[in-house]
């Protein structure tokens, strides 16, 4: 079954709709120029009235790798999501402070070969936009799908492409704040793709 990502919950609002939808994954944002930015603080907060079924994962671009170790392994978040420059000796430097997985975020017309635990493949760097799907019909690892993904378009990308997961911010917001109704509608359409 394809798992769900809610990614760029900033409110204990976001927090408490993830609790009764119960994705698999839901994503804070570290990075400072985004609009969906949260401190440690704040995700700290956020994460403590998070469902244990839930798993944390923190969004950076080209962080220092001892600040993405340390939330690691306070408990903050559960994996890492790299979305910038890394490489894998910056993922090796990671690894040697934490045990905790990583995800390397790629562009599809960018991707390339990684040692993170997973890749997540993109239009763009989080722009809500989507991609010719059929680019990625041949490839052979598992990976987190992004880029424009909806209520409404969401059963199509599953049926193509048996993602192993589905990334999703900004097609499950109004007026740039989460929704709980399009998060849930989101969430029932790809479970619905697996009964």
């Amino acid at each position: 079954m394809t798992q769900i990502k809610f990614c760029g919950l900033r409110t204990l609002d976001d927090i408490f709709a993830a609790n009764e939808i119960l994705p698999d994954y839901v994503g804070f944002v570290f990075a400072p120029k985004s609009k969906r930015y949260v401190t440690p603080e704040i995700a700290e907060k956020l994460r403590d009235a998070l469902s244990k079924k839930i798993s944390a994962v923190g969004v950076f671009v080209n962080e220092n790798f001892q600040t993405v170790a340390e939330l690691l392994n306070a408990g903050i978040i559960d994996i890492a999501q790299l979305h910038g420059d890394e490489n894998d000796a910056y993922i090796k430097n990671l690894r040697g402070l934490t045990d905790k997985p990583i995800i390397k975020a790629f562009r599809v017309d960018k991707l390339a070969d990684t040692t993170a635990d997973f890749i997540l493949i993109d239009a763009g760097a989080g722009d809500g936009k989507t991609f010719d799907w059929q680019l990625l019909k041949n490839f052979r690892r598992e990976y987190f799908l992004a880029g424009g993904l909806t209520p409404d378009n969401v059963s199509d990308a599953i049926k193509l492409l048996q993602p192993f997961a589905v990334d999703v911010s900004s097609g499950i917001e109004t007026d740039g704040r989460k929704d709980f109704h399009k998060m849930a509608t989101f969430a029932e359409v790809v479970r619905r793709n697996f009964l």
